[in-house]
């Protein structure tokens, strides 16, 4: 099934392996609203947060995009120490290219839930956990805050679902005749909503905010949002 970008996928079979991340950046940049913008404001946020001698962390990293961006941001703190996450090789590999002219960047093959975090001050997941199993995303949010030193923050973006049948039924509407604007036919976006069966389990924003509060975080507030994308910004 034809996707978009060139990128196929068979039902609730979506993957990042694969060929996915040659065509990968121009998918999610027509895929999710404010995708650049969002990366500026990450960007921005590690002001408040990165020291020059800071440990600092982007979790599914993918190509690498937004973890060049941070180190680029903060090319002037280059003791930083950026670690970049993903679990798939062909990610990895685009993520060295994309890194490739800054040398506090580490790039990783590893899944996250078994990950030996070091103690940090930043860690970033941009769209990264609605892919972690519920069954597990607890888990991981609990392993992100114990990472953190205290006053270091999680940045957080992912989709969320309405918070009831109604307004979940308007933002559905609204997000696909944005991919419509950006070119995605509409049986791409019917097969793009069925490859990510049992793939991707998107929370609400409240349960979002539960599941950083059950982690320890008290400090939480949202940075954007738009239709069904959000940004959190939680502090230990």
């Amino acid at each position: 099934m034809e996707v978009g970008n060139n990128i196929k996928s068979e039902r609730g079979s979506w993957t990042f392996g694969g060929d996915v991340a040659n065509t990968f950046v121009d998918h999610v940049r027509n895929s999710v609203p404010l995708y650049e913008e969002g990366h500026d404001l990450v960007c921005q946020i590690s002001d408040f947060f990165c020291q020059n001698d800071s440990t600092a962390y982007e979790i599914g990293v993918s190509t690498g995009e937004l973890l060049n961006k941070l180190a680029t941001h903060q090319k002037h703190k280059p003791k930083i120490k950026w670690i970049g996450i993903d679990t798939e090789e062909n990610m990895i590999e685009k993520a060295k290219e994309h890194c490739s002219s800054h040398q506090n960047i580490k790039l990783i093959k590893d899944d996250i839930r078994l990950h030996d975090f070091r103690k940090n001050d930043f860690i970033v997941s941009y769209y990264c956990l609605q892919f972690v199993p519920e069954r597990h995303r607890q888990e991981v949010v609990n392993k992100l805050y114990d990472s953190l030193n205290w006053g270091g923050a999680l940045v957080l973006f992912e989709k969320v679902r309405g918070p009831d049948a109604r307004f979940q039924d308007i933002v559905t509407s609204l997000y696909n005749d944005f991919k419509e604007n950006n070119g995605f036919t509409s049986d791409e976006i019917l097969q793009k909503t069925r490859s990510l069966k049992s793939v991707m389990s998107p929370f609400s924003v409240q349960g979002n905010l539960d599941m950083l509060e059950r982690a320890g975080f008290k400090d939480v507030t949202s940075v954007m949002k738009y239709i069904c994308f959000e940004g959190f910004l939680a502090i230990k």
